[in-house]
């Protein structure tokens, strides 16, 4: 059977957020696959965005709605790992809402199996990253499941459409023409997209911000804070020890009152257009701080530099939607090894936006200070230096002789081989 040319679906999931992309797709869906819609909300930190949630699901027509906490999975498994990897998407962006989304599609396509679904649905537009990454992951996990993406099929084109298809059917949403961002909030961060945004030489309105205060309004005075990590992992602020997911939520706070974490970004989206984007992470960047600074205490120049290298590939694995793949699975085997000494104690003082690392140590540092000192020591001959330096620079040296000698070709430009012995 079909209805409207579509094919017929029995059941079906969705990744439901309440807001008004979501809210609009369940009658869509039910008018036009005359299918009954399951409603799955991931609690991963929005907060206050999920009150009301179950009403408004069933106000929109769907027969069921799960919502599961998941902040410490998040945490765990998720923004742990991220953390360890030192992974930022062209030199700002965090990765809040992509490394959200394989753990959002994981238990979507886990709910379906438990419900005998034979599709999932998102509320991911054409044009954007998200509609990559859930269906990936998707595909990754259960690819007979199949995927309806209403954006790349119905006739709304925009969010004033999707405003006024909402109120002919009587639907609750929270959106306004007056407040029109399109927000993605979690634990690690807060999005904003749209709006004055869609032109970049705008400046961000300071009201559009919920996390963060601006520098302006932040406090006179500094805040010292300390954070002690083991093998990479932060398990105390302040000396109280703290799960991830609480830790997170504890810096958030602080952070945010510190004007701490806001980023302004024009990035390069997957799907091949640029986009910009403002992003609120007040702990995430005084983790990532903080994680930087013991790494380079404890790690060694080659692992650390080579590690700069990895974290770069897997922002994109991230970005991108990848998670679920054995090179990322295989450069966390990597990552964790490297973070077998990234255990210690990191001071920060923050002022104004800023993250001013006040102190640093740890039982595995590399750092010596008899070998660092400029005064007299027994464990560096500064004559060595010479040999050194000759043998390191050979190289350029040959290089500038052969400019030098250009004219006329230098003799070790041109071997006699009449001198080499034939076998």
């Amino acid at each position: 059977m079909k209805k409207n040319g579509k094919s017929k679906i029995k059941k079906v999931v969705l990744a439901y957020s309440g807001g008004l992309d979501t809210s609009v797709i369940v009658p869509w869906l039910i008018e036009n696959y005359g299918c009954e819609v399951i409603c799955y909300t991931a609690d991963i930190g929005q907060g206050e965005e999920l009150s009301g949630l179950p009403a408004k699901a069933k106000a929109s027509g769907a027969s069921k709605i799960y919502i599961e906490d998941l902040k410490e999975e998040f945490a765990r498994d998720y923004l742990m790992p991220l953390l360890k990897s030192g992974a930022i998407y062209e030199r700002k962006y965090l990765l809040g809402t992509s490394v959200a989304r394989p753990l959002i599609a994981y238990h979507l396509v886990k709910t379906a199996h438990k419900e005998g679904a034979d599709a999932i649905a998102h509320g991911c537009t054409g044009k954007g990253n998200d509609q990559v990454r859930f269906e990936l992951t998707a595909m990754a996990l259960d690819p007979r499941l199949k995927v309806i993406a209403p954006w790349r099929e119905w006739n709304i084109r925009s969010r004033e459409d999707a405003l006024a298809y909402a109120q002919s059917r009587n639907i609750p949403v929270s959106s306004t023409l007056k407040s029109i961002y399109s927000r993605d909030r979690n634990l690690w961060h807060l999005s904003h997209e749209g709006g004055l945004l869609e032109d970049p030489w705008n400046e961000p309105e300071e009201s559009m911000y919920q996390m963060s205060v601006s520098p302006e309004n932040a406090p006179d005075q500094p805040e010292m804070i300390s954070l002690e990590f083991e093998k990479g992992i932060p398990v105390k602020l302040n000396d109280t020890s703290l799960p991830p997911h609480e830790l997170i939520a504890t810096l958030n706070e602080i952070g945010g009152r510190h004007a701490i974490g806001r980023v302004d970004l024009v990035e390069n989206r997957l799907v091949g257009m640029k986009s910009h984007g403002v992003y609120e992470t007040p702990g995430g960047t005084i983790l990532m701080a903080a994680h930087q600074e013991l790494e380079a205490l404890c790690l060694d120049r080659d692992t650390l530099h080579f590690k700069e290298i990895i974290a770069h590939r897997y922002a994109e694995l991230v970005y991108y939607g990848q998670w679920f793949t054995p090179l990322r699975e295989a450069l966390d085997q990597f990552i964790n090894k490297t973070q077998e000494p990234v255990s210690g104690i990191v001071k920060l003082k923050l002022y104004k936006g800023n993250i001013i690392i006040a102190g640093r140590k740890s039982p595995e540092s590399l750092y010596r200070e008899d070998f660092a000192t400029f005064g007299q020591d027994d464990v560096y001959n500064q004559k060595d230096a010479q040999g050194f330096i000759t043998l390191f620079g050979l190289p350029m040296k040959v290089q500038a002789m052969r400019k030098i000698h250009k004219k006329t070709p230098a003799q070790y430009d041109q071997p006699d081989y009449t001198k080499f012995k034939r076998d």
